[in-house]
């Protein structure tokens, strides 16, 4: 896999060169209110734009319908994106229309330009082959050069992801390679004890993971709404709170499974209830109770690990070498249930383990929770590309870059 560096020593100076970033941020309108993603690819447009390239930045935001839809706009991305680099940044307001033809050629050396997003053409996304390609031929006519580094969308089978690579001098930028580095220590080169933390809501999200690392993991340790499938897999009662039966047979064989390789399942002690799901707007108080893990009361709904817990997984984190934690392990985004998610990112922060966050859910909380991101190991942007790669899949993504 060739890097950027190896294309910046080709020299890029009046290039085009097309960036497939991820910059698929949340939004509250047009405002952003987290734009971790944004500054996580600044390396990579920065120095290309430094070296004299006519930089060309591509993503995709939310699901939109393969048509345009305002609502999903990269126009809030673009306009941060110029605001961190402290530059204009133009914007086509297509992907391979008049506008955005016309902003490429309109680029001078050294300048940045975003195209609208890729998904409001539906050959992005599209699962047939001729009409993906097609669009990234499209596409491959405003570049000279591709740069992959957009690590939230490569384990999707996409126009800018998969096809266009092949169709132009391919590199990887230095976020793509930063993750690959880290995930090879989660993977090949682990440094032991290791130690998991998956949280977030449904079981069903992390099967291959869990299967996967039941293999490499010296200790697992669950939270979030996915704990309530594993709490009345072990024969409790768990109120109203978020339950996949279908899972439970999947859970008890991975218990099983752990119990005889020797890997430790950590589940919650003692959780959070509330009579109903809190409001996110408005925060209003959700009169929380604390009960114990195998005594939830009928109509009450768990929403967070409880102190006990919080004490029990920060000593199950404090001896490790390497931890990779995804999923939050409450609704976080409201007070009355984000302790246990706090618990969490401090005990990483006060462990000499190499800590990997990943996912978007555990990325925010980090940053809204008021963690520095310096304190921890790195911060991926890619919750189910890092899953992916962790099951031992190839992603597409990857797989185009490589020569």
């Amino acid at each position: 896999m060739k890097t950027i560096d190896e294309l910046l020593a080709e020299g890029v100076a009046g290039k085009r060169v097309f960036v497939r970033a991820d910059l698929n941020v949340p939004l509250d309108g047009t405002t952003i209110t987290d734009d971790g993603r944004i500054r996580a690819v600044l390396p990579t447009v920065a120095k290309l734009a430094e070296a004299g390239a006519r930089v060309v930045v591509a993503s995709h935001l939310g699901r939109p319908k393969g048509a345009p839809d305002p609502a999903f706009s990269l126009a809030p991305a673009a306009a941060r994106l110029g605001e961190l680099l402290g530059a204009d940044v133009a914007f086509a307001t297509d992907t391979v229309g008049a506008s955005a033809r016309a902003t490429v050629a309109g680029l001078a050396d050294g300048r940045v330009a975003v195209i609208e997003n890729l998904r409001f053409n539906a050959g992005e996304t599209s699962k047939d082959d001729a009409e993906r390609g097609a669009f990234a031929d499209q596409l491959a006519e405003l570049a000279d050069a591709y740069v992959g580094d957009g690590f939230g969308a490569v384990h999707r089978k996409h126009a800018s992801v998969f096809d266009l690579p092949a169709r132009l001098p391919h590199y990887a930028g230095y976020l793509i390679a930063t993750e690959v580095g880290v995930l090879k220590k989660l993977t090949t080169d682990v440094q032991r004890p290791y130690a998991v933390v998956l949280g977030g809501a449904k079981v069903s999200d992390k099967l291959g993971v869990i299967d996967h690392l039941l293999e490499r993991a010296d200790r697992i340790l669950i939270g979030g709404g996915m704990a309530y499938t594993f709490l009345k897999a072990k024969g409790y009662e768990v109120g109203s709170s978020l339950l996949q039966e279908d899972q439970i047979p999947a859970v008890r064989e991975y218990l099983r499974r752990a119990e005889e390789k020797g890997v430790e399942f950590v589940l919650p002690v003692d959780v959070v209830v509330a009579p109903a799901f809190p409001d996110l707007k408005t925060k209003a108080p959700a009169h929380p109770a604390t009960v114990a893990a195998d005594a939830m009361p009928e109509g009450q709904m768990g929403l967070d690990n409880g102190p006990e817990t919080n004490k029990l997984y920060a000593s199950k984190l404090a001896d490790a070498a390497t931890v990779f934690w995804n999923g939050p392990m409450g609704v976080f985004e409201h007070p009355d249930f984000a302790d246990g998610t706090r618990a969490v990112a401090q005990a990483l922060v006060d462990s000499p383990a190499f800590s990997v966050v990943g996912g978007g859910d555990s990325a925010a909380a980090v940053r809204i929770l008021g963690f520095d991101e310096n304190a921890f190991g790195h911060i991926s942007t890619g919750g189910g590309a890092s899953l992916e790669y962790l099951e031992g899949k190839t992603l597409p993504g990857l797989a185009a870059l490589e020569d």
